[in-house]
């Protein structure tokens, strides 16, 4: 089993960035496509990005262009570099594998101003 814990969620102004991380532990080696998901309020979780271990990624139309996945095998991390935010992107932000299994506590993102 794979354990997920997720940073870097926060307050942002219409337009900024922000950065997610997300490090995997426990059975590490059967990872192969990680990808990070997002949940709005009174919404169902959606897929927003994934990458594969050799780095071929898939993004949401709703992200394509503003967001960047990016994963380091070595650590078993993978990040979501966020920008030109807008209100609708407002979720808890999931980290997890393809298809997706045991979930973490997500990190929160909030655009407004």
């Amino acid at each position: 089993q794979v354990q997920f814990v997720e940073s870097g969620g926060g307050l942002v102004q219409p337009g900024g960035s922000l950065r997610l991380s997300c490090a995997a532990t426990g059975n590490i080696f059967s990872i192969d496509v990680m990808g990070w998901y997002r949940q709005a309020p009174g919404k169902q979780r959606e897929l927003v990005a994934t990458i594969g271990r050799y780095g071929r990624t898939r993004y949401a139309d709703s992200v394509r262009g503003r967001f960047t996945i990016s994963r380091d095998n070595a650590k078993i991390t993978v990040d979501l570099q966020m920008n030109s935010l807008k209100p609708e992107d407002t979720a808890v932000y999931y980290c997890n594998v393809d298809p997706p299994t045991t979930w973490g506590r997500g990190t929160q993102v909030t655009v407004s101003s």
